[in-house]
């Protein structure tokens, strides 16, 4: 049987990001975001801040590194990923976060002198070109 592991979300960055980079040099990127779910309960308007750890791999992590900044309004777009490591009291820890494979920027466009460099990351010059899938270094 076929099965889904998809995360879609829109929200706000809880800090900036972290880039790093593995022993094998592979970009990795961290950091936090934030949505908000509204309802109404009755005639009272309720709402509720969920918070998410996001990571992200190769040039897309290059990008978010460089680009995001807390408070900046993204797309992300990625499947579930849990790990687990023990820690130094010998407790084994779980941690679930969302793998990015896509990413777009929502917020308004950056001054031209934000833009400088921002090129390097884009194959041919596309600007839509977030996915990791399309990073033909591999």
């Amino acid at each position: 049987m076929r099965s889904v592991n998809k995360v879609i979300l829109v929200g706000n960055l809880t800090r900036d990001p972290e880039l790093k980079q593995t022993t094998g040099g592979q970009s990795i990127v961290t950091f936090g975001l934030a949505t908000n779910r509204e309802w109404v309960a009755g005639s009272e308007k309720k709402s509720l801040a969920e918070y998410h750890n996001i990571a992200a791999w190769g040039t897309l992590a290059e990008i978010c590194g460089k680009y995001l900044k807390k408070g900046k309004l993204v797309y992300v777009e990625g499947y579930l990923k849990t790990r687990s490591w023990d820690s130094p009291e010998g407790v084994k820890i779980f941690r679930t976060e969302i793998v990015a494979t896509d990413m777009i920027m929502l917020d308004k466009k950056p001054k031209e002198d934000d833009e400088e460099g921002f090129a390097d990351f884009l194959p041919g010059g596309d600007q839509n070109m977030f996915s990791p899938e399309a990073d033909t270094s591999k």
